[in-house]
């Protein structure tokens, strides 16, 4: 796990020591461990260094081959590694190191673009082929691990992260304003290569990109995935469910492959729940060193019981013995981080609950250099409630009518509540749409079937987005988070599994459900309520957060922004904090992109903690 950038030179000169120098310095969160800068030609490769596997000097970046001809910086795991080593050495390939990312380099020699096939794994990479003046560049089939690019004076530039790309004076001076009118009306972002920044680039989940003397060529996708589309298939449960737990369970043991410490994020959810206690049962049956005889899990509470989820994660740490770890986010805290955290973000996020996490992650650096997470599941296995609907209307489009009623009378015995609530918010959601001046196109997020709606989620609406929060709260504090639910082989056999298996008479994730029978308890099991590492967002946005809010709200350059209008954003808000409206994120998204706007674009007369910027809240 790393952080990465570059610059080619089209016209043949040197690329630009400084500027790369500085790139490297803004990455420096993602690599303590070293530095490494290799200027070949008109080929300028930087590489920040987190040490996981391999920790002595041979696993240093940028990594050649024997011949030199080949130049690699890398950020990931592959966690296939061990046999993709033992096959590469069957096929004559000498190794002077155990890293995985030599793995990298003889493979491409091997199979050439074709070892992204090969991989299992979360990767972006960047490979100078001395030979052929050719750059080639790619990212891990769900976007996991970031890589962002751009054009511009004569140079292909590229980084981990955007605000290394800013380090050009003439990178990223203005918002794209249609993807960032896009966050504001509808939260979704990373659903396209455009980035909020006009004219800085994402290389989407599952694509390469090769660069040339001509120019970046046109990204090409090397893999795709099918949601099977058919209501219920022939094979019994069991065997499903059975093929589940087995790939899932290899997938969390591959995945603690490190030469370092690993430990677990436990919300007391069933995704991170099932890690949590198949990684118990590695521990006794296979003893990974890097866990330890005692695995060490990390979490996010609150005294106030509405949010809290101390309940289900005091019933895994008495099942397992676990040595568990935990935080309590506060707004008070938040107050001082939220300069950092916008920093670290590069964009502007959907909610505060990534602040939760990112507490998480500040507590597991003192503990550990790698963590096992749960995301994923979700968008794998329909565990919103929101997929609901679009199951049922699936059935009915599908003529499975009695399956449907049978589905409509499960959702609404179990989650009444949420439907009610769910259209509420639909006509708050609306109403708040108006006070944006941005015109945008319609995303509508669970158009379609279940099978449609969740190929949708797996890669652009959804998950890309949650990944890059994860990233960024991670590596923000130097730790590596590894998400097993992605493992290609799980989330291959997931597709292929009738929804049935997905969603079954108004209860969610129905595989991971049958699966986990007997194995976590079943007060875990049977949770149908979903939270994950939620903050008080509501509460806190009211109450202790008013005073930061309306600082926010009230300042010369929230009126002179040209994407909402201010007056109607100030009246809606005091009409929240009198009782007369409910809340929704519209609020926090509105609040957040002007923070951030103060933080990338406004004069720099000052400077603060995160990085360059105004100052997020005057006086």
């Amino acid at each position: 796990m790393c952080g990465i950038a570059g610059q080619y030179c089209f016209d043949g000169r040197s690329p630009d020591r400084e500027l790369l120098a500085r790139m490297s310095e803004q990455l420096i969160h993602r690599g303590p461990d070293g530095a490494g800068t290799e200027i070949r030609g008109c080929m300028g490769l930087v590489h920040r260094r987190l040490a996981i596997i391999d920790l002595s000097d041979d696993g240093l970046q940028p990594m050649t081959n024997e011949d030199r001809t080949l130049w690699l910086v890398y950020n990931g795991e592959i966690y296939n590694y061990v046999e993709l080593r033992e096959e590469l050495i069957g096929k004559g390939h000498r190794f002077h190191s155990q890293s995985d990312t030599e793995v990298i380099l003889h493979a491409y020699e091997e199979w050439g673009a074709g070892c992204l096939q090969r991989f299992n794994g979360m990767w972006a990479f960047a490979l100078w082929d001395e030979r052929s003046q050719q750059l080639f560049c790619a990212r891990d089939r769900f976007g996991i691990k970031p890589f962002y690019y751009t054009k511009t004076g004569g140079s292909f530039l590229f980084a981990s992260e955007i605000k290394a790309l800013i380090e050009h004076p003439d990178v990223g001076k203005t918002p794209d304003d249609e993807i960032l009118g896009t966050y504001l009306a509808w939260g979704v972002q990373d659903h396209s290569a455009r980035t909020m920044f006009d004219g800085i680039f994402q290389l989407k989940p599952a694509h390469a990109l090769i660069v040339t003397k001509d120019g970046p060529h046109s990204p090409y996708r090397y893999w795709d995935i099918m949601i099977n589309s058919a209501v219920r298939s022939d094979a019994r449960d069991e065997q499903e469910t059975g093929r589940f737990l087995d790939l899932l369970r290899d997938a969390t043991r591959i995945h603690l492959r490190s030469d370092v410490a690993v430990g677990t994020c436990l919300s007391g959810g069933i995704d991170s729940s099932t890690l949590a206690v198949l990684i118990n049962n590695l521990i006794r049956d296979e003893a990974p060193a890097s866990v330890s005889d005692r695995q060490k899990t990390f979490s996010a509470v609150f005294t106030d019981k509405r949010f809290n989820e101390s309940r289900y994660i005091d019933e895994i740490v008495n099942a397992t013995g676990v040595d568990s770890h935990r935080t309590e986010p506060a707004p008070e805290q938040l107050r001082e981080d939220i300069d950092r955290l916008i920093w670290v973000q590069d964009e502007p996020f959907g909610s505060l609950s990534i602040y939760a996490q990112y507490c998480v992650m500040r507590l597991a650096r003192k503990n550990v250099k790698v963590v096992l997470d749960g995301q994923g599941a979700d968008e794998l296995l329909a565990g919103y409630l929101a997929y609901l609907a679009s199951y049922i209307r699936g059935l009915v489009h599908s003529f499975h009518i009695g399956a449907a009623l049978w589905e409509i009378a499960g959702s609404f015995r179990i989650h009444r509540r949420f439907f009610y609530s769910a259209f509420g918010q639909l006509l708050v959601r609306r109403t708040r749409r108006n006070l944006l001046t941005v015109i945008v196109p319609p995303v509508d997020r669970y158009a379609g079937s279940l099978d449609e709606v969740l190929k949708r989620e797996l890669c652009s609406t959804n998950l890309p987005a949650l990944l890059h929060y994860e990233d960024r709260n991670s590596m923000a504090f130097s730790i590596e988070s590894r998400v097993p639910y992605l493992d290609v082989r799980l989330v291959e056999y997931v597709a292929s599994l009738p929804l049935n298996q997905k969603i079954r008479n108004g209860m969610t994730k129905t595989a991971l459900r049958g699966a986990v029978l007997g194995i976590i308890p079943e007060s875990v099991r049977c949770r149908v309520d979903k939270m994950g590492f939620v903050t008080p967002e509501e509460v806190w946005m009211k109450e202790m957060l008013r005073p930061f809010v309306l600082d926010v709200l009230c300042a010369d350059s929230f009126r002179a922004r040209p994407y909402w209008n201010a007056d109607a954003v100030i009246k809606d808000y005091l009409a929240f904090l009198e009782g007369k409206s409910v809340y929704s994120p519209e609020v926090w998204r509105i609040v957040c992109t002007e923070l951030w706007l103060r933080k990338f674009f406004d004069p720099r007369t000052g400077s603060s903690e995160g990085g360059p910027g105004s100052p997020l809240v005057s006086g």
